[in-house]
């Protein structure tokens, strides 16, 4: 079964918590599945806003009762674990069970090295597993603990044809494939997309229970292949380059693509 979710970006004309819980509870009330967003500290364009994804998220939770919420990313090396662990375990419990713990490397250099913390990839990745590792214990040992058990799912990302993502992935509960190829208008063959899933099956044994979500434009069509190879969550992109917040708002108000 394929659940949808709508996909926000924090930042620039988006970087408004009050627009995104305004967008988040349109999708709950027009039958999707998740709201997830963007995770930055800045962007590539100083001038633009961007919104607190954690306290955004928190209203969103207030909010709404029923879709699943998440940040997808969250830049796990370049925050404090003890400080993700309080506030997953706070969000999960405010949201009623209904939280996906993303985490990633982060896609800009700027909000390691802008903040006086090491860009290096090798580094980041390092500190991404050893905070994984730590964010599982500190969820038992810290109370008040996640409604979820036996515990938050967490979703890792992994930019195909790269595997060192994937193989991250495949210990946890969930991946969120982009391509190096592919995205940005140009979506990813179904085939190559069957590749990813193929290799996550294999780094498993198998793909039971575990998700594996694609962000893209129902549009650009190819969703019923997707979920033939594997596709548990269809991420619609939404952002300034396919239309804005009036688009946005349209597309959330057509319901999802089932």
């Amino acid at each position: 079964m394929v659940h949808f979710a709508v996909g926000l970006p924090n930042v620039g004309e988006f970087g408004d918590p009050v627009l995104l819980t305004e967008l988040a509870v349109a999708a709950e009330e027009h039958g999707w599945d998740g709201v997830y967003l963007w995770d930055h500290l800045l962007y590539h364009d100083r001038s633009w806003p961007v919104a607190s994804p954690v306290v955004t998220l928190s209203a969103i939770a207030a909010r709404t009762s029923r879709v699943r919420l998440g940040i997808l990313m969250t830049a796990l090396p370049r925050r404090r674990v003890q400080i993700v662990a309080k506030e997953s375990a706070a969000l999960d419990r405010l949201s009623g069970g209904r939280l996906v713990f993303g985490a990633g490397l982060g896609s800009m250099d700027a909000e390691y090295a802008d903040f006086g913390e090491d860009p290096d990839l090798k580094a980041r990745a390092a500190r991404l597993d050893d905070g994984l590792r730590d964010l599982t214990r500190l969820w038992a040992e810290l109370p008040p603990p996640p409604v979820q058990r036996p515990r938050i799912p967490i979703w890792c990302p992994g930019r195909w044809p790269t595997r060192a993502g994937f193989r991250r992935a495949a210990r946890w509960d969930g991946a969120m494939p982009t391509f190096h190829d592919y995205g940005h208008g140009r979506p990813v063959p179904p085939e190559e997309f069957a590749r990813v899933t193929g290799y996550l099956a294999e780094q498993r044994g198998s793909l039971d229970g575990f998700d594996v979500a694609l962000e893209g434009r129902a549009a650009d069509g190819h969703i019923d292949a997707y979920a033939a190879a594997g596709m548990t969550w269809w991420v619609e992109a939404m952002g300034w380059w396919r239309g804005g917040i009036a688009d946005a708002r349209a597309t959330i108000a057509a319901g999802p693509p089932r």
